[in-house]
């Protein structure tokens, strides 16, 4: 007869060995996102879906965020080592042509900015803002890069403050009547229907989440699929309405092809042709001159 003792010691033998199994194929990833928040509110942002991706895959995923738009983009253009992004469409492009990350969902709704005013402004529109103060994220954001699109004029444009700190705060601004316009993410924009919009930006594919080739298959896989079931679980809405979309659909670089051209405008920024003459091998040494 079975002795239970050994019976049970060999049951928590294999729960053990299960356990380790599951931890030694579990790995930490890091998700990158643009600096549109404090460094320490951005982690109350996203920790629902940090922690709805962990338990989806079964992985580990921490926040990676730059304290600046500035140092965000010097680290991009640097090619810092990023495992998940998730980013605007100039920034999506730019990343799957140079850093080899693969879109996998973006949000279903297109982005377009929106330049919001108070009734008191509205009448002169847009053109009427020319020398008065409005306040975006600092450049490269998408909606500091978009203001130039819309005074392409050099001499005739608004005092532009690029010092909000998160993407709400221009309109907060606005309301202390210390700028008056704010430049913001049009799903926000919709939230402020006591302020008037003077001018909607074109629509560009929207934000979209990329993984690096380095990541796994299989893990990239999971993580998609997490995205996708996302907006089906009723218990999860508070994960994506932080997010400020309805749902996650599938996506590829293709559809991101030619975005990056916003970046032109932004410092430091260098077209991919140059890149690539850059990244060339350096050319054979001269042959040296015959002596007479």
């Amino acid at each position: 007869m079975e002795n239970p003792k050994i019976k049970h010691a060999g049951f928590l033998t294999g729960l053990i060995l299960m356990f380790a199994s599951m931890q030694a194929g579990a790995a930490t990833y890091t998700l990158t996102v643009e600096p549109n928040y404090p460094p320490a509110q951005a982690q109350e942002v996203y920790k629902p879906l940090l922690s709805y991706l962990s338990k989806s895959t079964g992985q580990t995923f921490v926040l990676k965020i730059a304290p600046n738009y500035h140092v965000h983009w010097r680290d991009m253009r640097s090619k810092t080592k990023v495992d998940f992004t998730f980013e605007e469409a100039h920034f999506t492009d730019y990343r799957a042509k140079r850093q080899r990350m693969i879109p996998l969902v973006r949000v279903v709704e297109p982005t377009k900015y929106t330049l919001l005013i108070s009734d008191e402004m509205a009448a002169g529109g847009a053109q009427g803002l020319i020398g008065h103060r409005i306040t975006s994220m600092s450049s490269p954001s998408l909606g500091y890069l978009l203001l130039g699109e819309i005074y392409r004029n050099p001499i005739a444009q608004p005092e532009i403050k690029s010092f909000a700190a998160n993407l709400k705060d221009g309109v907060e601004m606005i309301f202390a009547g210390e700028s008056d316009g704010a430049m913001v993410p049009s799903y926000i924009a919709d939230q402020y229907s006591n302020l008037q919009p003077a001018m909607v930006t074109r629509e560009l594919p929207g934000r979209a989440l990329s993984a690096h080739e380095t990541v796994p298959v299989e893990v990239r896989n999971a993580v998609k699929n997490a995205m996708l079931k996302l907006h089906l679980d009723n218990n999860l809405y508070d994960v994506i309405s932080e997010l400020g979309t309805a749902k996650f659909v599938p996506t590829n670089a293709a559809t991101y092809a030619g975005s990056e051209s916003i970046l032109s405008a932004a410092y430091g920024y260098a077209p991919p042709s140059y890149e690539k003459a850059a990244n060339a091998a350096p050319a054979a040494a001269p042959a040296p001159a015959k002596k007479p």
